[in-house]
C-alpha cells in the first residue's frame, strides 16, 4: 500500500469555473479517508483526479511517493470502486474479477489463486460461474469489490459505491467494507454524501463544501467540534439545531437572549464569548443535548426554553420531538420516549450546559469556543 498526497490542487472546468480550489491532504499510508459533503462540492471530481480520470488545473497528485499527474489511471495502481458497479455483462462473476488481470498478463494460475482468494473473503464462490444480470445489486457491488481486491493496488478509491442499494444492505456492505480494509491493511480514498457513512468508515473525514476543505478530523471530533456552522449542520441526523439570538449581561451573568426567554452561558464559555456582548450570535446544539427535565442525564440549572410540541416520532426506546418557541419554528429533541406528549403541548426544553456550541452568524459562521471533552470525546483537535 501508499501514501497518498494532494498539494494545492485547483480542478478548474471550462468556463472558468473552479469545483475544487487549493486542497491540501495527505493520506497515511494504510488509513481510510472519507470526504464527504452536498452534491456539487468537489469530492467525486477530487476522486477523479487521484485516479486520473479528471487532469489537474494546478498543484500536485503524489501516490507512494511519486506524482502521478501525468501518469495515465492505468500505471496509477489504484483500484476503482463505481457507483454503477461497472461489471461486463457478457462476462461471468469469475472473468470480471479476473480481467484486469488478464489484461496484465498475469499468469492464469496466479489469476485463480487471486479471484478464488478475493470471492471466499467476500462469501461470493457460489456466484463465480454466474452473469450480472442473474445478481442481486448487493451481489453485484461485491462483485466490484472483487474485482478490486485482485489488483492488490497502492489505493483503493470508492465512489458513493452504496447508493444504489436498499437500507438495510447499505449498512451490510457498509461494515463489510470497514472488515475488507483493516484485513487487508489498504489505503482508501471514499466519497460519500451520506454523513452516517462517513462517520462509521472513516479513521478521517474530511467536509467539503464548494470545493473547500471546512474541516479534516475524526468522526467524533468533527461531530462534537465542529468548525463552524455548516459542518455542525452537515453532521448529524437530525441535524444540530441553530436558533439566533444576542449575547447579553444581566448582572454579573452572561446570557443567550433567544428572543423568548434568556439562556445562561455556561462558565466554560465565558471568557471566550464576554468579547462578543451585544452581538448577535447562533447557538447551536444537538438533538440528543436536549431534554424535558424529568428524564435528564445533566444538571438542569435555568438552562430552559419554553417550547409548545408540533409533532411527536415514536422510535421504539426513543423518539423524536418537533417543538417551536415564539422565534423559532422547528427545534428537534431527541428524547427518552414517554407517554403524554401531545401536539400544542407546552413542554419546558432544558439545554446540557456541556454540550452548546456558539458560531458567528452565516452559513459557515466559525465556531466562537470549543465545548469541554466529556464521556471520551476528544480533548484536543485532531490534525
Amino acid at each position: 500500500m501508499a501514501s497518498v498526497e494532494l498539494q494545492h490542487v485547483d480542478k478548474i472546468f471550462d468556463g472558468g469555473v473552479k469545483v475544487v480550489a487549493d486542497f491540501n491532504l495527505n493520506i497515511h499510508d494504510r488509513e481510510f479517508i472519507v470526504l464527504v459533503g452536498p452534491s456539487g462540492c468537489g469530492k467525486s471530481t477530487t476522486l477523479r483526479m487521484i485516479a486520473g480520470l479528471e487532469d489537474v488545473s494546478a498543484g500536485t497528485i503524489s501516490i507512494g511517493g511519486r506524482v502521478v499527474n501525468e501518469v495515465p489511471p492505468k500505471d496509477r495502481d489504484i483500484a476503482m470502486v463505481f457507483q454503477s458497479y461497472a461489471l461486463y455483462p457478457h462476462m461471468s462473476v469469475y472473468e470480471n474479477m479476473a480481467f484486469g488481470l488478464s489484461l496484465r498478463k498475469t499468469p492464469k494460475a496466479q489469476i485463480d489463486s487471486a479471484v478464488r482468494s478475493a470471492a471466499a473473503k467476500l462469501g461470493i464462490e457460489r456466484l463465480l460461474d454466474r452473469k450480472p444480470k442473474q445478481l442481486s445489486g448487493g451481489q453485484r457491488q461485491r462483485v466490484a469489490l472483487g474485482r478490486a481486491i485482485v489488483r492488490d493496488p497502492k489505493c483503493f478509491l470508492f465512489d458513493e459505491p452504496l447508493s444504489n442499494l436498499d437500507a438495510k444492505l447499505r449498512v451490510e456492505t457498509r461494515a463489510e467494507i470497514k472488515r475488507l480494509h483493516l484485513e487487508l491493511g489498504s489505503t482508501t480514498v471514499y466519497v460519500t454524501h451520506d454523513q452516517e457513512e462517513a462517520m462509521t468508515l472513516g479513521d478521517r473525514v474530511v467536509v467539503m463544501k464548494d470545493g473547500v476543505i471546512q474541516q479534516c478530523a475524526s468522526a467524533l471530533e468533527i461531530y462534537h467540534h465542529p468548525v463552524n456552522r455548516f459542518v455542525a449542520g452537515f453532521l448529524g441526523s437530525p441535524p444540530m439545531n441553530f436558533l439566533d439570538g444576542r449575547l447579553a449581561m444581566d448582572g454579573d451573568h452572561l446570557v443567550f437572549d433567544e428572543g423568548s426567554a434568556q439562556l445562561p452561558v455556561p462558565d466554560w464559555a465565558r471568557s471566550d464569548l464576554l468579547a462578543h456582548v451585544g452581538q448577535e450570535v447562533v447557538l447551536g446544539v444537538r438533538p440528543e443535548a436536549l431534554s424535558d427535565g424529568p428524564r435528564a442525564r445533566f444538571e438542569t440549572g435555568d438552562n430552559v426554553l419554553p417550547t409548545t410540541v408540533k409533532l411527536v416520532q415514536p422510535l421504539g426506546d426513543r423518539m423524536h420531538v418537533y417543538l417551536a418557541t415564539e422565534r423559532h419554528p422547528q427545534v428537534v429533541a431527541h428524547l427518552e420516549a414517554f407517554a403524554g406528549l401531545e401536539p400544542e403541548q407546552a413542554l419546558p426544553l432544558y439545554f446540557d450546559p456541556r454540550r452548546v456550541h456558539f458560531f458567528e452568524q452565516g452559513e459557515a459562521g466559525r465556531a466562537l469556543v470549543r465545548p469541554p471533552a466529556i464521556e471520551g470525546i476528544p480533548a484536543r483537535r485532531a490534525s
